[in-house]
Parts: C-alpha cells; structure tokens; sequence
C-alpha cells in the first residue's frame, strides 16, 4: 500500500465505528477529524465528500460483519453446526460482533426513504446472507444430514429476518430477553429438518 492509500484506509476504519454508531446524517466531519487527528482538508483530499466516506465506511462495516459471522461458521464442519454459529455470531445486540451494532439495520434503518445508494448497499448484504444460509443447508442437504424437502430459501428469508427483527428488538429493549426466544426458534427449526 502507498502512504496515500494507507491514510485513506485509516480514515475508513477510524470513521466507520462513528458512522455506524451516529448514523450517517448524525456525523459530522469534525467527528472523523477528531476521531483521525487529521485536517479537514486531510480528509478531502482521501474523500470527494462525507457521502463517499460514508459509503466507504459502510462498505468497510458490512465486511467485517460478514468476516466475523463467515469466521464462525467456518469453524464448524456440519451444516447444523454452521447453521447455528451464524445465529450464535449474533445472538447478543447488545455485544455485536461490529462498533456501533448491525450495520444493515442501521443503514438500513436510516436510508431506506433517502439514500439509493445506501439502501442498494444494505440490500446487497441482505441477499449476501441469505444466500450463506442458503448455501450451508445445501450443503446439509448434498451431504444426507438435511431434509431435501425443505423449503429451505424461504426458511432463508425467514431466518435472516427473524435475527434482524431480533437485533432492533433487543437494542430497543436494552436486554437480549426476545433474541434468546428467536434464537432458541430458530435452532428447533433447523433441528426439525435433520435426518
């Protein structure tokens, strides 16, 4: 990496953590400037504007999300196994595996009537981890350990929404009371269509 495209990655990774706290909208530029140490103009010669950092920033939070989540599964050898690592990596709102908590439901939350290019982006991640569920209950499924009836892509959607719906709940709430139930759900759904 050049000097340039480190400084650029120090903003991006000292930035992130406060646009997924503050929202976009809710960061200021003096923010990142106090969080880099750097001068405004610092930061504009790395970034055209705050939209382009912010988007850089979310793109930065939706890999880490999906590094730790991707790490925890890869762990496991059996789909069932897989399958409940990826609920376990987030299973607790109120610890998230990223500063701020789940950057999907925060850009999300806060772009989905006022910025297309933030909606498409959390989109993206949302189809992302459907399609990881999607591919480990195929492989349950190649391997003889998983019912090969299943409607499984719905089960997907459902999954991917309940733990979604289950984060906002439990940061709303401050406790993890209605995430343990969904958790707990989704684990009896899964081992329902074991062989």
């Amino acid at each position: 990496m050049t000097k340039g495209e480190e400084t650029k990655q120090f903003i991006i990774e000292r930035s992130a953590p406060i646009f997924n706290t503050k929202g976009i909208a809710a960061t200021a530029m003096s923010d990142i400037m106090e969080a880099t140490q750097l001068s405004k103009g610092s930061l504009y010669v790395h970034f055209e504007n705050k939209e382009v950092l912010a988007a850089s920033a979310i793109d930065y939070n939706m890999e880490l999300l999906f590094t730790k989540v991707q790490t925890a599964v890869n762990q496991q050898r059996t789909a069932k196994d897989k399958l409940f690592a990826f609920v376990d990596a987030l299973k607790d709102p109120l610890s998230p595996p990223v500063t701020g908590g789940c950057p999907m439901m925060n850009f999300g939350t806060e772009a989905d009537d006022t910025n297309q290019l933030v909606k498409n982006k959390v989109n993206q991640a949302f189809d992302s981890g459907e399609q990881t569920i999607v591919n480990i209950i195929e492989q349950g499924i190649k391997d003889g350990s998983m019912n090969p009836d299943w409607n499984y892509r719905e089960f997907a959607v459902m999954m991917f929404a309940m733990i979604e719906g289950g984060i906002v709940m439990s940061r709303v709430a401050g406790n993890i009371a209605k995430m343990n139930i969904i958790t707990k759900n989704i684990k009896k759904m899964i081992n329902e269509e074991l062989l």
